[in-house]
């Protein structure tokens, strides 16, 4: 892999204020807790307190993902076609994020004392609302961070910082349920209201949300909306919209590469859990649930550091041949698992959890730098910025891949003959899960580097349309 020459100085007016980019990771918040805290609540609100089966739960799980296939397009489109004195993106953060604030803990404030399949309802119709108001958000915000600025390194650090931030918000998953332990929840007969403590921290986060809601409206500015407004771009159809990004090539290999990456990883599941109890901690639950504690920790760490380390690497590489490194790399580290997992020496595994980690957050990282540049490839060919769609269409198909992934690992966990009832897996079971953790995430890696290998927009490439563009319609 021949690495590109010295990297190239970031002009100054092309560089991001650190503010500015602290500003916008800190909306990462309300797409990690809008989207993905609440699966990690239901089960242990709605299921084990309020006794719902965990069919139902699962359904309704289930349901709301595909309501959030069809919001994620509907307002990436319409803020591409919004025109305000505040911008396409600006308008509806503002009102998705308070929304989405006051809505997660909303989310939680049903009775105590309900049972059976009115849950079921609540459930539903509240996430129902309150996903459009996620998308509401979401939606625009990513497409406002592929705005930020026109330079092909400077996206980089943009989408580094987000990165970095967002693992930040991560600390919430581990921390929710220890939070309703405390003894504030603790009722007469001894148990934990989990429900209450649950209430109370959404509540806590959700105050969180806003602010930095706040904060990405005020200190945020969109770049390119003048250019946009200036020449009074077309307002396009909502098929259309989506045809036309589909129509793009470049964008269809890195769809492609993110669905792979997404399935590969999604359908070990909790393969890694299963590997840790039953395995290194010889089916011990409390040995095990303390091991994959501190490896939820580590993933955390891992995840931090990964963002800017890899963008340190890309900087003196390039994207296209970083991902393909982070496709070896990961590809090695999941290998490695079937020796990182180990009774004799069990800290190993938690150096595999921040190693797996590092290179996750690399590659998200590096999906959404290369989604900024396809996005100045598609103006070219197109004349229209349509970041809105580009951005939905890859939302949509991360989330879709990660669904389905999560659904496949159940499955697979059935293949390896696993028993719920023994405390002890055979060894044909404890072989299966360790070969499964570690050879399908890289079936997954070598569809990614197979499809990014065709990926066409080298940094030279993104000069020469740089160029153009500027030609065409000024400097943004």
């Amino acid at each position: 892999m021949k690495p590109s020459p010295a990297p190239d100085a970031t002009a100054p007016e092309d560089r991001v204020p650190l503010k500015t980019k602290v500003s916008y990771g800190l909306g990462g918040s309300v797409d990690m807790w809008g989207h993905w805290l609440y699966p990690n609540l239901a089960y242990p609100v709605f299921n084990i307190f309020l006794g719902l089966s965990p069919q139902l739960v699962g359904t309704a799980l289930m349901l709301i993902r595909l309501v959030d296939a069809l919001s994620d397009p509907l307002f990436g489109w319409l803020s591409d076609n919004a025109r305000t004195r505040y911008g396409r993106r600006r308008p509806f953060i503002l009102v998705g994020g308070i929304c989405s604030a006051v809505g997660l803990p909303l989310l939680f404030f049903i009775p105590a004392d309900w049972r059976g399949d009115i849950v079921f309802w609540w459930m539903l119709g509240t996430s129902l609302l309150f996903i459009p108001f996620v998308s509401c958000f979401n939606m625009p915000y990513q497409s406002l961070g592929n705005e930020l600025t026109p330079d092909y390194h400077e996206r980089t650090s943009v989408m580094a910082v987000k990165g970095m931030i967002q693992k930040i918000f991560e600390v919430a998953f581990f921390v929710g349920l220890p939070f309703t332990n405390l003894a504030m929840f603790t009722m007469a007969d001894g148990k934990q209201n989990v429900l209450f403590g649950v209430q109370v921290f959404c509540a806590g986060l959700g105050v969180l949300m806003l602010f930095n809601t706040l904060m990405v409206f005020f200190n945020v500015k969109e770049r390119y909306y003048a250019g946009v407004a200036a020449r009074k771009q077309e307002k396009v159809g909502f098929k259309e919209s989506i045809y036309e990004t589909m129509k793009c090539r470049p964008f269809r290999l890195k769809m492609f590469a993110v669905l792979s990456f997404s399935l590969g990883t999604s359908m070990i599941g909790s393969l890694g859990y299963y590997a840790t109890l039953y395995y290194v901690a010889g089916g011990d639950t409390k040995s095990g649930n303390n091991w994959n504690g501190l490896m939820g920790l580590s993933y955390m760490l891992g995840g931090f550091v990964g963002a800017p380390a890899l963008a340190w690497v890309c900087r003196r590489l390039g994207k296209k041949p970083t991902v393909l490194f982070i496709c070896g790399l990961g590809s090695a580290i999941y290998g490695a698992t079937w020796f990182l997992y180990t009774p004799s020496l069990p800290w190993l595994q938690v150096f595999a959890s921040a190693s797996i980690a590092f290179t996750a957050a690399g590659y998200y990282m590096m999906d959404q730098t290369i989604g900024a540049d396809i996005m100045d490839y598609d103006e070219l060919n197109t004349g229209k910025r349509r970041e809105g769609a580009f951005s939905a269409c890859g939302s949509w198909m991360s989330k879709a891949g990660n669904a389905f992934g999560y659904f496949i690992s159940g499955q697979v966990l059935g293949l390896t003959g696993f028993a719920a009832d023994k405390a002890v897996q055979s060894p044909e079971t404890i072989f299966w899960i360790r070969a499964m953790l570690a050879g399908i995430p890289i079936l997954g890696l070598i569809l990614v580097a197979i499809f990014m290998a065709q990926y066409p927009l080298t940094q030279q490439k993104m000069a020469e349309i740089r160029a153009q563009l500027e030609a065409r319609r000024g400097k943004v």
